[in-house]
């Protein structure tokens, strides 16, 4: 008959479980007025939300770790009941073979008719060993059956809270990304409204975390996805496409690529809000469609600092960033910014 291990207590893996759902996202009450406004608005909220998501995700994935130990709890527990059944089977095959080993008789019986001592001791000790292999065997059968019920029950209440905690943090998350959506195209129809004006706003300071990039190159983005590339063809465009878009939502934070100085920042034409660097070497980096600049003209720039954050002004289909590199600081001297950036050390 098979035996069982108890297994190891829930409490250490739903405290692990748990511990990923403590932080609580705060709640978005932006503060339109604050340093940046708006704009420093839609960056905490970018955090938030990217936060809200995490900890939905984590989340998420502890409620399936503990709906799926709940599950096997159940199986082994089938399994320890069929071997409690067994065992009641097993009870009338050892009292069958106490009689058949005694030629027909009991133990008992045995021990009555003993003509020694010694066989009266040998009687004695088969019905004590044979009481105690049954008795053992219930008794564990019995208590594992105890154990892996306590433990499926503990199982299925820890997803049960994870669930309901995944509800809230769910809900929590709709209500950033809603907030967010509305200071996104809030700032956006401020740009517009700067991009039809020809007049823009000037640089907003944004709180740029403290980044210190090893490498002299980096992305314009941290996060995208790549949409159009440069030379791709298209109803959008005259002839073929001068640049490399990335797809982000509106109000990304969007990085010079390496260090240099803003030859330009310019607010109208196809190209909406603009920033133009020029970098050693003579090389020049176009970042446009923009919602709001973070830089002033002749200002110098190091590798990763904001220059702007994302949108969809100028002649643009949807949010993204449109990023090109420029032998001149003038349209038509472009070449392939996926290349250019993967001979410095950059892959898109």
């Amino acid at each position: 008959m098979r035996s069982r291990r108890r297994h190891p207590l829930l409490v250490p893996v739903l405290l692990c479980a748990l511990a990923v759902l403590v932080a609580r996202p705060t709640s978005a009450t932006g503060d339109s007025d604050a340093p940046g406004g708006l704009n420093a608005e839609v960056v905490r909220l970018y955090d938030e939300a990217s936060l809200a998501t995490q900890q939905y995700e984590a989340g998420r994935r502890a409620a399936e770790v503990q709906r799926g130990r709940a599950q096997r709890l159940e199986r082994l527990l089938a399994r320890e009941r069929q071997d409690i059944a067994a065992l009641h089977g097993d009870l009338g095959r050892i009292a069958r073979a106490q009689y058949r080993n005694g030629g027909g008789l009991p133990h008992t019986a045995q021990m009555l008719l003993a003509d020694s001592p010694e066989e009266l001791m040998r009687g004695q000790r088969a019905v004590w060993q044979a009481d105690l292999a049954v008795n053992n065997a219930v008794t564990k059968s019995r208590r594992a059956e105890a154990r892996l019920a306590a433990d499926e029950e503990k199982a299925a209440s820890a997803w049960q809270v994870l669930d309901r905690r995944n509800g809230e943090l769910a809900e929590i998350k709709r209500g950033i990304e809603k907030k967010l959506e509305e200071a996104q195209w809030t700032l956006q129809g401020q740009a517009d409204a700067s991009v039809a004006a020809g007049a823009c706003r000037g640089a907003v300071r944004l709180d740029q975390p403290r980044t210190r990039f090893a490498q002299p190159w980096v992305a314009p983005v941290e996060t995208y996805e790549l949409s159009s590339g440069f030379g791709s063809g298209g109803d959008r465009w005259a002839s073929r496409h001068t640049g490399q878009d990335f797809a982000v939502d509106i109000g990304t934070p969007v990085r010079s690529v390496g260090a240099g100085r803003v030859v330009k920042v310019s607010c109208g034409g196809a190209f909406g809000i603009e920033v133009v660097v020029k970098h050693a070497g003579g090389y020049y980096t176009q970042y446009a469609h923009l919602a709001a600049v973070t830089v002033e003209q002749g200002e110098r720039v190091a590798a990763g600092q904001w220059v702007g954050q994302s949108g969809t002004t100028g002649n643009s289909t949807g949010p993204h960033l449109h990023f090109e590199v420029r032998l001149t600081p003038q349209l038509g001297s472009g070449v392939d910014p996926r290349e250019w950036l993967a001979t410095r050390g950059v892959r898109l």
